[in-house]
């Protein structure tokens, strides 16, 4: 005869629960540590009154979309409300200046960007080679990949144009 073991489902619901917070610190976005409320408060919770399992997890589980579909949005815009968009990466290169470090042979040289790395350039369409002499300051319209485009520090384009060309 198997023993009867809901009257173990409150260690379930502890150990779910901890399970979630875990989770949650790993992934920061509010979601697992919405579950772990509503299997803290709605699993644990009848447990302890009392009801069945399948209340049990009908009440978790009514109770975690409830904290996610209502709590989580206000806390993440609260959370981000007072964040400014901070540019990385490849998007941080846009509009950066460069100082070139070879002179441009057929419209490709080389440049240091103002953040101290060291870049493949190209000419934007349109500039001649001359228009860009060793130890001259750049702005980078473009990149190509693992290649900017840089125009003259004077010749700045209101709009820059954004590829993802690996080529």
């Amino acid at each position: 005869m198997l023993p009867d073991l809901t009257q173990w489902m409150w260690i379930l619901w502890l150990a779910l629960a901890f399970l979630f917070v875990i989770i949650e610190l790993v992934t920061l976005e509010f979601t697992f540590l919405m579950l772990a409320a509503g299997s803290l408060i709605g699993g644990l919770g009848v447990n302890l009154l009392g009801g069945p399992w399948w209340l049990q997890i009908g009440v978790a589980a009514v109770l975690s979309a409830l904290l996610l579909f209502t709590i989580r949005p206000l806390l993440l815009h609260a959370l981000r409300r007072n964040s400014t968009h901070e540019v990385t990466n490849v998007d941080a290169i846009y509009g950066m200046g460069a100082k070139v470090l070879a002179p441009f042979s057929d419209g490709a040289g080389s440049v240091k960007l103002d953040n101290g790395e060291t870049w493949t350039a190209r000419l934007a369409q349109g500039t001649p080679d001359a228009a860009l002499g060793v130890g001259d300051r750049a702005v980078v319209t473009a990149v190509h990949g693992a290649t900017v485009e840089v125009s003259p520090a004077g010749a700045r384009p209101a709009a820059y144009e954004r590829t993802d060309d690996d080529g």
